[in-house]
């Protein structure tokens, strides 16, 4: 039975694509047959960040229209053999929660993760398509803004029954702690009120390596804490990379 993992955010400019590539990559390479299916309508960007970009024949688009079924319209990322893509159209599309999981049951058999990237913001459709999902990752960066903004949609999934949630804090820097945004990541936690799964460094060799569509680098400090979130996620105890104090 494959768990379903949702990654949503407040707000744009999280990092809530490069977060379900770190995990989707890291989860794949621990040997978890590990499925993305992205929800970004009109903004794709994840066939970019795994150098996919010329390659892509069908898309989620293909598959909410009846033109092809998920499993060919699923592409095999070459970085990861372990690792698949379903991408979003790159033209806007409504979004039906209902044929999102209908997409999910039939290629769960084939998956042990699925990964929805869901796309930012609050709204219903957002909502609604996390709510079968086995597990919520909220993204928030240090930024007050996206603080504030991750703290109004945990609120709202645990007022929709969604208990099973985990924050991820991304960007982090010694530039912004305890200096200008937030006195430290403790702060986070309390104002937005899920427990933490992981930290992720602003880290340059990462931007690098998805802005090029090239496998992260075995030295990136990202890298590492996707890692270890890829290892808490199935169930493994593994201290943080970062500390958060």
């Amino acid at each position: 039975m494959s768990k379903i993992i949702a990654v949503t955010s407040g707000k744009g400019g999280t990092g809530k694509s490069t977060v379900c590539a770190g995990l989707g990559y890291t989860l794949a390479k621990q040997g978890h047959r590990t499925l993305i299916i992205e929800l970004d309508f009109g903004l794709r960007c994840l066939d970019i960040m795994f150098g996919m970009e010329n390659s892509i024949q069908y898309d989620l688009g293909d598959v909410l229209s009846g033109k092809k079924q998920a499993l060919d319209a699923v592409s095999q990322v070459p970085m990861a053999s372990n690792l698949s893509l379903l991408c979003a159209p790159k033209t806007l599309t409504t979004v039906n929660a209902e044929k999102i999981y209908d997409i999910c049951r039939s290629v769960k058999k084939y998956f042990e993760y699925i990964i929805i990237d869901t796309g930012a913001g609050i709204n219903s459709h957002v909502f609604e398509i996390v709510e079968q999902a086995n597990l919520i990752l909220v993204i928030s960066t240090p930024d007050q803004v996206c603080i504030r903004d991750a703290s109004l949609m945990s609120d709202e999934f645990y007022n929709r029954g969604n208990k099973s949630q985990r924050l991820i804090i991304n960007k982090v820097s010694k530039k912004v702690i305890g200096n200008s945004l937030v006195t430290n990541l403790d702060e986070i936690i309390d104002k937005v009120g899920v427990q933490l799964i992981g930290v992720i460094p602003d880290d340059f060799k990462m931007t690098v390596a998805t802005g090029k569509g090239n496998p992260i680098p075995t030295d990136s400090e990202a890298l590492r804490a996707f890692d270890a979130i890829s290892k808490r996620l199935d169930g493994d105890f593994v201290p943080l990379t970062v500390k958060i104090s």
